[in-house]
């Protein structure tokens, strides 16, 4: 590892711990003790090894509100310990069993899935933790003109509301589409997302600039990262992001789409598919080249992604579906939105 590069990072992950006590102890030693053999191969990716009947019980070390105070909403990271019992892969999610029982039938809560935003070892680098990037989700009802308590999340608040020494049960891990494959390592990756969907992405982007693993010593690629939120203050990881820019300029690039602080190219909103659709042909050439394209967040984004994409398609004179087929096929399209 980049003695600078970490401990850039470790300070700034240091941020994450309760301001009392530090949340975990740091190391500079190589990640490699969680790899496969050899690092790419994915034939034994650990899926639902924690089931409902069978939760995991983590112990959440921190918490805290990640966004600015003009953010349209709460979004918190929580590093949840799992003592090393509880092994993933970046691009896979956990299960959260939030406590207590459904007031309409008297039974427990459903499993809410949130997807891992570290790497495999963990904020801490120790192969102990995992986190959750997570917003909380309440309800403002216009004829109360105040937030509804009874209409709010159930998990999302139980999660941001959590401390240090919460219990969480937990399912999973669960997943494979938003893997990522790591055999060719001059492999493109291009990652869109809205909001908390940000959260697979800084686990690929810890495990190839800011740890020393061998995925990121073999890796020649280009990391491409498209972040879609309302406003400045709702920016997530952006202290992350700006440091992978500068000690990796070759290999990671950061575009921002900032609804309500910019325009797209026809004068409305900038969304996030306004922001892909300004290098679409830069985008359509990687993936033409084997790149791999990931999508995470509202599931809301998907329509005007694709039909942005089949607009620019048409204008290239492609056959908007095969040319979307022939990507599935190759296993070069990743979707995750809820």
């Amino acid at each position: 590892m980049k003695v600078v590069t970490a401990l850039a990072f470790l300070a700034s992950a240091a941020a994450f711990a309760p301001s009392s006590k530090p949340a975990f102890t740091t190391q500079l030693a190589a990640e490699d003790f969680l790899e496969a053999e050899p690092y790419y191969d994915q034939s034994n990716v650990p899926v639902n090894q924690f089931k409902i009947k069978t939760p995991f019980t983590g112990k959440v070390v921190s918490q805290k509100r990640i966004v600015g105070p003009k953010a349209t909403g709460e979004t918190c990271h929580i590093i949840i310990d799992h003592e090393g019992d509880f092994p993933y892969w970046e691009g896979q999610s956990w299960g959260v069993m939030p406590p207590g029982n459904r007031e309409k039938d008297g039974k427990p809560h459903s499993v809410r899935l949130y997807s891992i935003a570290s790497s495999r070892y963990g904020d801490d680098m120790t192969g102990k933790t995992g986190s959750l990037c997570v917003r909380r989700a309440n309800y403002w009802c216009p004829e109360l003109n105040a937030e509804d308590p009874a209409k709010k999340g159930i998990c999302s608040n139980f999660l941001c509301d959590s401390g240090p020494g919460t219990e969480v049960k937990m399912t999973g891990p669960a997943g494979k589409v938003m893997l990522m494959p790591e055999e060719e390592p001059d492999t493109d990756y291009i990652m869109v997302a809205t909001g908390t969907g940000i959260a697979p992405y800084r686990g690929f982007i810890r495990r190839l600039f800011v740890e020393d693993t061998p995925a990121a010593k073999a890796y020649k690629g280009q990391a491409w990262l498209f972040l879609g939120v309302a406003n400045s203050d709702a920016l997530l990881y952006d202290d992350e992001w700006q440091a992978s820019l500068k000690s990796h300029p070759d290999n990671f690039r950061l575009d921002y789409a900032i609804s309500r602080e910019q325009e797209n190219t026809k004068g409305g909103k900038m969304y996030v598919q306004d922001k892909v659709e300004e290098y679409s042909d830069e985008i359509f050439t990687k993936l033409n080249n084997g790149a791999h394209i990931y999508f995470c967040g509202l599931k809301g984004m998907m329509p005007g992604i694709q039909d942005m994409l089949k607009s620019v398609a048409v204008e290239k004179g492609l056959d908007y579906d095969e040319w979307l087929k022939g990507l599935k096929k190759a296993k070069q399209w990743h979707v995750e939105v809820y």
